[in-house]
């Protein structure tokens, strides 16, 4: 199986960005808002006023299910009055609605506890210029053009072989979306951003032997979505290479994670060490800072400014400025993921991370261009390469891990048969410092970019 290449696919931009409400407006409503809060008497005060639109279409076996077209707006206030903190939102623009809404801010905060960590983010950490990232891209698509893509989409997957019998349907999504926000400690800005999709889930084969799976394609820009063909094929190459899948007897082995799987693998390492996690005590990677979590071969680093990027932004959520910087470095943990409140409460600095990370990208120095899957399961040697993962099975106080599974048996480096209804175990702290090898077969999914990872040994239990 190849997977599809970004290539260009139906994309027709307009000039016009769609959004019925202008950037100098949201500005002005959220100016209103501050200058109401400081005259109720509010200490300090922060609003952000955003608007988002859309249209989502699926298709199913060659017919129109849906098409649903969203718009939404709001504007929310939140207000200090010392250290207790108030929050509202209203979705009406009008003056009354914005008065009273930060009205009602202040009255929470008012009879709120006091919170010693509670605060707008430093003045000293804001960030003072905006870069253009490049984030937004609009897709002027009607509901027919939609359909008929994701009608491709799936026509594709359909004629890829006369085994693929049937299939849970196709979808289109086109979304944009911009913000202003601002706050009293001296912070302003926003910017407009666009997120564009194409997916597609066919099934192989009849009857208790029927196997399912899916893929798509996520870009800001719809001209560099991969082709409707593209991902219609290897879609329903992935469910294909699934027929006839088998129990396995409970062994422990190495595991190898499919690239999209290793991004949640990273996904378990940020929540461990993110901020909320850590001042509550309820992580299995407390006090990790200068320590030595993955082995020495392993680095990650996070860069907001990557152009066009699914996780850049020329700042965080509290306006604070962020940067590009190495996370870790050779295994160790160099840094957490704190906003301004998780940081007060650790008594650390913010880290530019309220509302997330920001474009992460997780490396091994021994890592080969040409280090694609084939290379990846010659790695793996004998043992399971995993491409699904069931349930919810992961507890980030203890970091004990435990999934169901499906994928494939590898003997001798190469696929042997398909296997299902099994469950993978181990704990992330063993499991991170077990990496042996991460593949050149990258993957982004959101705000993480990852190949594929090997773990050394897990527990497989089968039938």
């Amino acid at each position: 199986m190849k997977k599809p290449d970004s290539t260009p696919a139906h994309a027709d931009r307009r000039p016009d960005s769609g959004f019925a409400y202008s950037r100098p407006f949201f500005e002005e409503l959220v100016d209103s808002a501050l200058a109401h809060a400081k005259k109720l008497g509010a200490t300090n005060a922060g609003a952000e006023a955003s608007e988002g639109c859309g249209l989502s279409v699926s298709v199913r076996k060659g017919a129109l299910e849906t098409v649903e077209r969203n718009r939404d707006k709001g504007l929310g206030i939140t207000v200090y009055v010392g250290k207790r903190r108030g929050n509202a939102s209203t979705s009406d623009f009008s003056k009354a609605a914005i008065q009273q809404t930060v009205k009602a801010a202040f009255d929470i905060a008012r009879f709120t506890a006091e919170d010693p960590a509670a605060g707008l983010a430093d003045a000293k950490d804001i960030a003072k210029k905006q870069v253009d990232l490049d984030l937004f891209h609009p897709w002027a698509l009607t509901s027919e053009d939609a359909a008929q893509i994701a009608m491709e989409c799936e026509a594709a997957a359909l004629q890829t072989s006369k085994h693929i019998t049937n299939s849970e349907g196709a979808g289109v999504s086109a979304q944009q979306s911009h913000f202003f926000t601002a706050h009293t400690n001296g912070f302003r800005g926003g910017y407009a951003s666009s997120r564009h999709s194409l997916s597609v889930a066919p099934i192989a084969g009849k009857g208790s032997g029927m196997q399912r799976d899916s893929w798509y394609s996520s870009m800001r820009d719809a001209a560099e979505l991969a082709s409707p063909q593209d991902v219609g094929r290897y879609a329903a190459q992935r469910a294909l290479s699934r027929l006839k899948s088998r129990k396995i007897p409970t062994t422990e082995c190495p595991v190898l994670f499919e690239s999209p799987l290793a991004a949640g693998l990273l996904g378990g390492f940020v929540q461990a060490v993110s901020g909320g996690a850590l001042y509550r005590k309820s992580t299995f990677l407390l006090d990790s800072l200068g320590k030595q979590i993955f082995p020495k071969h392993i680095d990650l680093m996070e860069d907001p400014f990557i152009k066009r990027g699914k996780g850049s932004s020329p700042f965080d959520d509290e306006g604070v400025r962020v940067k590009a910087r190495k996370v870790v470095d050779a295994g160790v943990v160099e840094g957490y993921f704190l906003g301004s409140y998780s940081a007060r409460k650790l008594g650390m600095k913010t880290t530019g991370n309220a509302g997330g990370s920001h474009n992460l990208v997780l490396t091994s120095s021994r890592t080969r261009p040409g280090d694609d899957l084939d290379a990846m399961l010659r790695k793996l040697g004998t043992g399971l390469f995993v491409i699904e993962l069931m349930g919810q099975g992961v507890n980030y106080v203890t970091g004990d891990y435990s999934r169901g599974a499906s994928g494939f048996w590898v003997e001798n480096g190469e696929i042997a048969f398909p296997v299902e209804e099994i469950t993978i175990a181990g704990n992330l702290k063993t499991m991170f410092k077990g990496i042996q090898a991460i593949g050149a077969d990258t993957y982004n999914y959101g705000a993480k970019t990852v190949g594929s990872i090997l773990v050394n040994k897990m527990k497989v239990a089968g039938s």
